[in-house]
């Protein structure tokens, strides 16, 4: 298959690149293109090619979506904090140009299996006590309206039969290797791995703060699953709501205890952020997984085996 990748220098955007590039990967490719603003990594391998382009460009769409293609992955976006302080540019990249996507590829490649990633952060408000996927999206925060938008666009151009829409709903992420980034729940992977790297963590939420999570390794999986279902699988509503765990951040720091020890928890401080507290705290924190388990879709077993994935893939100081 011919495969596209957007956001594809960004932390889950490269995994999904070597896991789609991998021998045992799920859905086999002949050809990969990955995109993203800066130049994406280099492989040494024939099937790919690097394509740095700004989505914001009105030649974007055309230059990424070419007739042959099979699969997109839309990953690019600008995340949940610049979203929110950043207005006009959580529109252009979120909203504007995933439906310049959307739209070029109705024009140029209508049976191409467009899979977008939204979030845990299209709900907010007075919610139900357990989310499925059905519940009504209530987003109280930019970057939730923008993927809430784009989730509606994507299922009316599926039901005219324009595109294949697939999206699926991410939980937070975590452990990500690396560096803090702009999301707002970026503390539920700093509060473990800074720690295990002997680095002070700040945590701007309190400790009994809930938070739907899922694994790098369980959601790069999960999203090649998605492309590889029947067309007609997801029915009439073309979202999914990933299934995760939930877990306090107090069971967070616990985990990190029973894994690393008092030591690295000592590294754990906390300053409220208001900001960052109003808008996890309008994410859900249980979901129904019924229908994504039995569409195939696979969910980390606890919060402890999810740290110590982590220690065992991407962790570079040893504990």
């Amino acid at each position: 298959m011919n495969v596209i990748v957007t956001g594809a220098a960004g932390f889950l955007g490269s995994r999904l690149a070597n896991a789609l590039l991998a021998e045992n990967s799920k859905l086999p490719v002949s050809r990969l293109v990955l995109v993203d603003l800066q130049e994406p990594p280099s492989y040494n391998d024939s099937r790919v090619t690097t394509l740095s382009v700004n989505l914001a460009d009105t030649s974007a769409a055309d230059r990424i979506i070419q007739s042959d293609f099979h699969v997109l992955f839309h990953l690019a976006a600008v995340l949940s904090g610049q979203a929110e302080v950043d207005f006009d540019l959580g529109l252009r990249i979120n909203l504007d140009a995933t439906r310049a996507l959307i739209e070029t590829a109705r024009r140029k490649a209508p049976k191409l299996r467009f899979v977008f990633t939204s979030t845990v952060g299209v709900f907010g408000g007075k919610l139900p006590e357990v989310i499925d996927d059905l519940t009504a999206v209530t987003p109280e925060n930019s970057y939730g309206t923008e993927k809430a938008m784009c989730e509606l666009l994507l299922n009316d151009y599926a039901r005219h039969g324009y595109v294949d829409a697939r999206v699926v709903r991410l939980p937070t992420v975590s452990v990500r290797a690396g560096t803090a980034n702009k999301a707002v729940t970026s503390f539920a992977s700093g509060i473990i791995r800074e720690p295990l790297n002997g680095e002070v963590s700040v945590c701007p939420v309190d400790t009994k703060q809930q938070l739907l999570l899922a694994s790098p390794y369980t959601v790069v999986q999960n999203i090649i699953h998605v492309a590889t279902l029947p067309a007609d699988a997801l029915g009439s509503w073309r979202v999914v709501n990933l299934p995760g765990i939930c877990v306090s951040v107090g069971e967070m720091i616990e985990a990190l205890r029973e894994v690393a020890g008092s030591k690295a928890v000592s590294l754990v401080k906390f300053e409220r952020d208001e900001m960052i507290e109003r808008m996890v705290a309008s994410f859900p924190t249980k979901w129904d997984n019924t229908r994504a388990l039995r569409l195939g879709f696979v969910v980390d077993k606890s919060f402890v085996d999810i740290i110590r994935h982590y220690i065992r893939d991407d962790l570079k100081r040893k504990v």
